[in-house]
C-alpha cells in the first residue's frame, strides 16, 4: 500500500492561526495561499531496501506508508521551505531511528519535485551508497506526435553509461554519470512505437544490453530511471533494469531484451552459419562450441541454418535446416541446442531451455539435458564402486532435469549414465563443479557414431562458457 498525505501543508498552515487572538482584525482582502504551495512525490529505487514509510521530521504521522522498490507515491501538497525527510523500514515505530534521513532538503516555492531514493541502502562507499536525489520537474513542451523523457541513471553498481536512442550504433548521450540525469528539459523521442536502446560502456566504449520499451504516448511526460544491479541475473526482482514513471505513478521495470546462446549438438551436421532472415547472427560454429550471446528484441525467430560459408551474406537457396524459437521474453537469457540428424532421424531440430536456476545457498546447481539423438532414455547419477546412483531418472532424448537446477557437491565427480533402473553406466565422465556453480550438462552426439560426449555450459555469470568432457 502507498499511502500519499498532505500533512505537511495542514500543520505549516494551522500553527500561524492557533496563534491569532480572538480580537484580531480580519486581513479585508487576504491572500488564499499566503505560504506559496509546491508538490513532491517519491520513487523507491534502491534495489536492497525494503518497503520504507516516509516521514517529515516532527510529524508524527507518515506522508507515505508500505513504497516498496520499483513504486512511486502520489503527489503531497507542501509549503515550500527546508523539510528534513527520513525514512524507515515500513511498520517502523514513528519514534524509531531512521534508516536515512536527508538533512535539510529545499522545497521552492511552486516546484513540482520527484525525488528518487537510489543507491545501496547496505552500501558505504561514497560513490555507492543510498541518497535521496531531489529532481525539479521542468519539461520542455511536448511536439505533435512526440514523447520527452528524462532518463536518469540511479544504477548503484554501474559505471558511467553511454545512451543510444535506437540501437544503431550511434549513442545520442556520450556520458551519463551515475547518478545523473539527462536534464530536467527532457529528451524528445518519437510516440507511438516501441524504441530500442542501446547502453554502452568502457573505454574504448562498447554496447552492453539494450532494451525495447513499450510504445510512447503522444504527448507523455516521463520519467525512465536506470535501477537495479548488474550482480543478480536480468530476470532477477533487482536485476539491472529501466524504470518507466509517468505522471500518474509507476508504469513497471523494463527488463534487458533477451540473450540466446547458441549450442552446436547435432553429430552429423558441419560448422554451420545462422541467419534470421538476411541477417547473419552467428558465423561458423562447429559441433559442441558455444556461440557468443546473441541479444535480441523480445519476440520469436524463425533461424536458417547454413553450411559455414566466407562472408556474412546469406547464401543462395534452401537452408540446410530452419528452427523457430519459442517467444523470447525481456530479462531471460536462453541455451538454444541445435540438435537431431541433418540425415536421419530424429531429424534436425532446435532445443531452447531458459535459465531457470534458482539456489537457496552457494551451492553448485546443474540441469542435465539429453541432446544425443540415437541414445536412449538414461539414468544420470555418480558414481560409487561401479554402482550408478541415479540423480536424474529416466531422461529421454529432448527432455531435460527441473529448470531450477539440482544442488550437487562442489568437487570431482564422475558421473554415470546408463540405462534406466539398471544401476551400471553405459559411459562415465569427470567433472568438477565448485561453488555458487550453474551450469547446463548437456550429452551431445551420437552414441552409435561414438561421439557421444558432455558439454557443460556454465551459466554463472553473464559470459556463458561451454567445455567439452569426453567419456572416461
Amino acid at each position: 500500500m502507498i499511502r500519499a498525505r498532505s500533512l505537511l501543508f495542514a500543520a505549516a498552515i494551522t500553527f500561524p492561526l492557533a496563534a491569532c487572538g480572538d480580537d484580531s482584525t480580519p486581513d479585508p482582502d487576504p491572500d488564499p495561499d499566503p505560504q506559496g504551495e509546491a508538490s513532491l512525490r517519491v520513487v523507491h529505487a534502491s534495489p536492497d531496501a525494503p518497503a520504507v514509510d516516509i516521514y517529515a521530521e516532527g510529524v508524527a504521522e507518515p506522508l507515505i506508508t508500505e513504497l516498496a522498490y520499483g513504486e512511486t507515491s502520489a503527489y503531497l501538497d507542501l509549503v515550500p521551505g527546508d523539510y528534513n525527510i527520513q525514512i524507515r523500514a515500513a511498520g517502523a515505530a514513528a519514534d524509531s531511528a531512521p534508516v536515512f534521513e536527508t538533512g535539510d532538503l529545499t522545497i521552492p516555492d511552486g516546484a513540482t519535485i520527484t525525488a528518487l531514493a537510489a543507491g545501496f541502502l547496505a552500501g558505504t562507499a561514497a560513490d555507492d551508497q543510498f541518497r535521496v536525489i531531489p529532481l525539479v520537474e521542468d519539461f520542455d513542451a511536448v511536439a505533435s506526435g512526440t514523447a520527452r523523457v528524462r532518463i536518469v541513471h540511479a544504477s548503484p553498481d554501474a559505471p558511467t553509461v553511454a545512451i543510444d536512442v535506437g540501437n544503431d550504433g550511434t549513442p545520442e548521450v556520450a556520458a551519463l554519470a551515475r547518478f545523473a540525469d539527462t536534464g530536467a528539459a527532457g529528451v524528445e523521442l518519437p510516440a507511438g512505437e516501441a524504441i530500442q536502446v542501446g547502453i554502452w560502456a568502457g573505454d574504448p566504449l562498447a554496447r552492453v544490453t539494450a532494451f525495447t520499451t513499450p510504445e510512447l504516448p503522444a504527448g507523455a511526460e516521463l520519467f525512465v530511471i536506470a535501477t537495479g544491479s548488474l550482480a543478480p541475473k536480468p530476470r532477477a526482482e533487482d536485476g539491472f533494469g529501466l524504470l518507466a514513471v509517468a505522471p500518474t505513478g509507476s508504469i513497471g521495470i523494463i527488463r534487458q531484451n533477451p540473450v540466446v546462446f547458441a549450442l552446436h549438438g547435432s553429430p552429423d551436421a558441419p560448422a554451420v552459419d545462422v541467419f534470421a532472415g538476411t541477417a547473419e547472427l552467428i558465423d561458423d560454429l562447429a559441433f559442441t562450441e558455444l556461440s557468443g550471446g546473441l541479444q535480441v528484441p523480445p519476440g520469436a525467430y524463425t533461424l536458417d541454418f547454413f553450411a559455414h560459408a566466407a562472408g556474412s551474406a546469406r547464401p543462395a537457396g534452401d537452408p540446410a535446416a530452419s528452427a523457430t524459437t519459442p517467444a523470447l521474453a525481456a530479462g531471460e537469457r536462453y541455451l538454444a541446442i541445435a540438435t537431431g540428424f541433418l540425415s536421419g532421424t530424429p531429424s534436425f531440430r532446435l532445443l531452447p531451455l531458459a535459465d531457470e536456476f534458482e539456489r537457496e545457498g552457494t551451492e553448485a546447481r546443474v540441469r542435465f539435458v539429453h541432446a544425443s539423438p540415437d541414445a536412449p532414455a538414461v539414468d544420470v547419477g555418480t558414481m560409487a564402486e561401479n554402482t550408478l546412483t541415479p540423480v536424474w531418472s529416466s531422461v529421454a532424448f529432448e527432455s531435460s532435469s527441473a529448470g531450477a537446477g539440482t544442488a550437487v557437491p562442489s568437487a570431482t565427480l564422475e558421473l554415470g549414465a546408463g540405462l534406466p533402473g539398471a544401476g551400471t553406466a553405459v559411459a562415465t565422465f569427470t567433472v568438477t563443479t565448485v561453488d555458487n556453480l550453474d551450469a547446463f550438462a548437456v550429452a551431445v552426439g551420437s552414441l552409435g557414431a561414438g561421439t557421444l560426449r558432455l558439454v557443460i555450459v556454465n551459466a554463472t555469470t553473464g559470459a556463458w562458457t561451454a567445455s567439452t568432457v569426453l567419456p572416461d
